[in-house]
């Protein structure tokens, strides 16, 4: 890793860690395992429309650029078909997302970050994300394992605060 790609992950790291609160392990209860899709998955206490504006709340405090809130039952709902509630959030901080495009461009694709919060068949309603460490396996982030690490954990917070009361 050079000098710059060095600075850029110390750069993230701070802003990372200023941004957080207090960590918060996610309970094995509420968190589905990993699945070889990458998703880590909680299970929510409250429903999506709770669950979405908790999670809008958060990302605010923590000065995460929220670039969309996709109601896509309501997109569903304007053609005329029914989905359950499903809001999908897209969001991110150029400081963090950067640095690991610096390590590998094809991280772009995945970035910024996307929560998608829904409700299944049996009315449980689910939060999920893709695991920083998959999106470092399948784009290959070796030198970048520091800054994937602090992102699961702000991500893992950030999850357990929106879905636990």
């Amino acid at each position: 890793m050079n000098r710059q790609q060095k600075f850029w992950v110390w750069v993230a790291a701070v802003v990372l860690f200023c941004g957080t609160i207090a960590t918060v392990n996610v309970p094995v209860a509420a968190q589905s395992p990993m699945t070889e899709t990458g998703l880590i998955q909680v299970s929510s206490e409250f429903s999506v429309e709770e669950t979405s504006d908790r999670l809008d709340a958060l990302l605010a405090e923590r000065h995460l650029n929220v670039f969309a809130r996709i109601d896509h039952a309501q997109n569903a709902a304007s053609v005329g078909k029914d989905l359950r509630p499903t809001t999908l959030f897209i969001f991110g901080n150029p400081a963090v997302g950067t640095p690991l495009m610096q390590c590998r461009q094809s991280v772009a694709i995945d970035l910024p970050q996307k929560m998608l919060i829904w409700q299944d068949a049996a009315d449980q309603v689910w939060l999920a994300y893709n695991d920083p460490q998959y999106l470092g396996e399948r784009h290959d982030l070796a030198g970048c394992e520091m800054i994937l690490d602090r992102i699961g954990q702000v991500l893992g917070d950030i999850s357990q605060q929106a879905t636990q009361a």
